[in-house]
Protein backbone atom coordinates (compact mmCIF):
# COMPACT_ATOMS: atom_id res chain seq x y z
CA UNK A 1 0.00 0.00 0.00
CA UNK A 2 3.14 2.64 0.31
CA UNK A 3 2.19 3.18 3.93
CA UNK A 4 5.57 4.33 5.61
CA UNK A 5 6.34 2.74 8.71
CA UNK A 6 6.21 5.55 11.44
CA UNK A 7 9.19 3.62 13.91
CA UNK A 8 12.94 5.27 13.71
CA UNK A 9 14.23 1.91 11.84
CA UNK A 10 11.48 2.34 9.08
CA UNK A 11 12.10 6.38 8.68
CA UNK A 12 15.52 5.29 8.48
CA UNK A 13 15.57 2.94 6.01
CA UNK A 14 13.53 5.41 3.91
CA UNK A 15 16.25 8.71 4.40
CA UNK A 16 18.93 6.30 3.25
CA UNK A 17 16.92 4.23 0.13
CA UNK A 18 18.89 3.95 -3.23
CA UNK A 19 21.14 6.88 -1.60
CA UNK A 20 24.28 5.02 -3.13
CA UNK A 21 22.74 4.15 -6.22
CA UNK A 22 23.93 6.40 -9.56
CA UNK A 23 21.25 7.52 -11.76
CA UNK A 24 20.33 5.28 -13.80
CA UNK A 25 20.30 8.82 -16.64
CA UNK A 26 23.93 8.98 -16.24
CA UNK A 27 26.25 7.55 -18.63
CA UNK A 28 28.42 5.48 -16.67
CA UNK A 29 31.51 5.92 -19.22
CA UNK A 30 31.50 10.02 -18.97
CA UNK A 31 29.81 10.41 -16.21
CA UNK A 32 27.11 12.88 -17.81
CA UNK A 33 23.72 12.82 -18.37
CA UNK A 34 21.48 11.55 -21.08
CA UNK A 35 19.31 12.98 -20.75
CA UNK A 36 20.34 16.31 -19.84
CA UNK A 37 18.65 18.51 -22.64
CA UNK A 38 15.08 16.98 -21.68
CA UNK A 39 15.42 16.00 -18.58
CA UNK A 40 12.42 15.85 -16.15
CA UNK A 41 10.98 18.45 -13.56
CA UNK A 42 12.70 16.06 -11.03
CA UNK A 43 16.04 16.52 -12.09
CA UNK A 44 15.89 20.11 -13.09
CA UNK A 45 14.91 21.04 -9.52
CA UNK A 46 17.58 19.13 -7.76
CA UNK A 47 20.68 20.01 -7.19
CA UNK A 48 20.45 23.49 -6.07
CA UNK A 49 22.65 24.37 -2.96
CA UNK A 50 20.48 24.54 0.01
CA UNK A 51 21.62 25.32 3.48
CA UNK A 52 21.49 22.48 5.49
CA UNK A 53 20.60 22.23 9.80
CA UNK A 54 24.63 22.57 10.28
CA UNK A 55 24.99 25.56 8.51
CA UNK A 56 26.81 23.92 5.56
CA UNK A 57 25.47 24.05 1.82
CA UNK A 58 24.40 20.79 0.50
CA UNK A 59 24.54 20.59 -3.02
CA UNK A 60 24.25 17.75 -6.16
CA UNK A 61 28.24 17.46 -6.97
CA UNK A 62 27.69 16.90 -10.19
CA UNK A 63 26.22 20.06 -10.72
CA UNK A 64 29.01 21.64 -9.45
CA UNK A 65 32.08 19.96 -10.87
CA UNK A 66 35.06 22.10 -10.26
CA UNK A 67 33.05 25.51 -9.22
CA UNK A 68 34.46 27.37 -6.10
CA UNK A 69 33.27 27.84 -3.29
CA UNK A 70 32.28 31.15 -3.89
CA UNK A 71 30.56 30.25 -7.74
CA UNK A 72 28.65 27.92 -5.40
CA UNK A 73 27.52 29.92 -2.73
CA UNK A 74 26.60 32.71 -5.36
CA UNK A 75 23.68 29.92 -6.40
CA UNK A 76 21.91 29.57 -2.95
CA UNK A 77 18.59 28.80 -2.77
CA UNK A 78 15.87 29.22 -0.01
CA UNK A 79 13.40 26.60 -1.18
CA UNK A 80 10.40 27.78 1.39
CA UNK A 81 11.18 31.32 1.96
CA UNK A 82 7.60 32.19 2.30
CA UNK A 83 6.97 29.12 5.01
CA UNK A 84 4.24 27.71 3.08
CA UNK A 85 5.03 24.38 3.72
CA UNK A 86 4.33 25.30 7.69
CA UNK A 87 0.70 26.47 6.79
CA UNK A 88 0.47 23.09 4.69
CA UNK A 89 0.91 20.99 7.96
CA UNK A 90 -1.24 23.15 9.65
CA UNK A 91 -3.85 22.57 7.81
CA UNK A 92 -3.54 18.91 7.82
CA UNK A 93 -5.74 16.92 10.33
CA UNK A 94 -3.77 15.77 13.35
CA UNK A 95 -4.75 12.36 13.06
CA UNK A 96 -4.24 11.73 9.41
CA UNK A 97 -1.97 8.70 8.44
CA UNK A 98 1.53 8.77 7.48
CA UNK A 99 1.86 8.63 3.84
CA UNK A 100 5.16 8.98 1.80
CA UNK A 101 3.89 12.58 0.67
CA UNK A 102 3.04 13.57 4.20
CA UNK A 103 5.86 12.49 5.58
CA UNK A 104 7.98 14.50 3.12
CA UNK A 105 6.18 17.62 3.83
CA UNK A 106 6.44 16.61 7.56
CA UNK A 107 10.40 16.47 7.72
Amino acid sequence: MGILGDDEDAQEAFTQFANDEPCPALDPDTGTCDLYEYRPMTCRVFGPPVRNEGGGLGICELCFRGATHEQIAACEMTPDPDNLEQSILDEMPSNSENTIVAFVLAK
